[in-house]
């Protein structure tokens, strides 16, 4: 959901973050730096993929998808606490490598993957700045099943506690504090070109007022449904109006969640959706 001005978006936004990774130089350097490899060269970079196996099959968004002649990288940064993160994960991975071959190509023809989540809190609360998984032995720790895929998900929030200095640069960065790493210098450059840019700029309005929409869609949906049911509050249609509109005047008062959902009979979601909309 946007709920940001442009001029307070900073890299750790999807938006942004996919904008500045649509140089293939920082690009590469991310993915170098982060995973210790060397990338022969991006045959192709591609922001917000969509993959859409089949006509009634559910499709998954990418933040960022690029390849190079062996490998394919799949890149999202998370500013969220979600549950299911392993999950989806397991699931980028999966239609990642449906999407890697054609239909009817032999499986040898996969390549490496690496599914990078840039995490802005402590996913597995274990207080380390990388978590690296790969798929091995219960009886053998030894042994790893070698099946060419590897999901990574870094901690910003913990970055002092990273081994690499740049990955520590990297991630402090994120986590908005500045350093005079070169390559920070040079991801910061990236960002200040970003936001002077006028068309993305207003893309990304467009963005903002399509979803405004969509919440209000949403919420009038929602009411009517509770009017319709008499579930919940039990409120009428006239009485969930007044109540609304209470609830606004409230808003601009800058009062509670909860004192104002107390008061009018409201949800705390449906005051919560209010908010975002006076918001915007």
């Amino acid at each position: 959901m946007i709920t940001k001005t442009w001029d307070e978006l900073q890299i750790k936004d999807d938006y942004i973050f996919a904008k500045v990774m649509r140089d293939k130089d920082i690009c590469k350097g991310v993915i170098e730096k982060l995973l210790h490899i060397k990338v022969k060269d991006l045959e192709y970079i591609e922001e917000q993929k969509s993959i859409d196996i089949s006509y009634d099959a559910k499709s998954v968004r990418l933040d960022v998808y690029v390849e190079d002649t062996d490998k394919v990288f799949n890149i999202e940064m998370q500013t969220t606490n979600q549950k299911g993160l392993a999950k989806r994960s397991r699931y980028y991975q999966g239609m990642i490598d449906l999407n890697t071959i054609e239909k009817g190509e032999n499986y040898k023809k996969l390549k490496e993957s690496y599914i990078i989540f840039i995490c802005t809190f402590d996913p597995f609360d274990k207080g380390m700045a990388q978590y690296s998984f790969t798929n091995c032995c219960l009886e053998d720790s030894s042994l790893t099943l070698d099946d060419g895929t590897m999901k990574i998900f870094f901690n910003t929030k913990d970055y002092k506690k990273a081994n690499d200095a740049e990955i520590q640069a990297f991630l402090r960065y994120i986590n908005g504090e500045y350093s005079e790493n070169p390559f920070v210098k040079k991801l910061e450059d990236r960002v200040k070109q970003v936001k002077e840019n006028k068309e993305w700029r207003a893309e990304y309005m467009n963005f903002m007022l399509r979803e405004q929409e969509i919440r209000e869609e949403e919420f009038e949906k929602g009411v009517e449904h509770g009017i319709e049911q008499g579930i919940e509050q039990g409120i009428e249609q006239g009485e969930k109006l007044k109540a609304i509109a209470v609830a606004k005047n409230m808003i601009a008062a800058d009062m509670e969640v909860d004192f104002i959902s107390n008061m009018t009979g409201l949800t705390k979601d449906e005051v919560e959706v209010l908010i975002q909309n006076t918001k915007l």
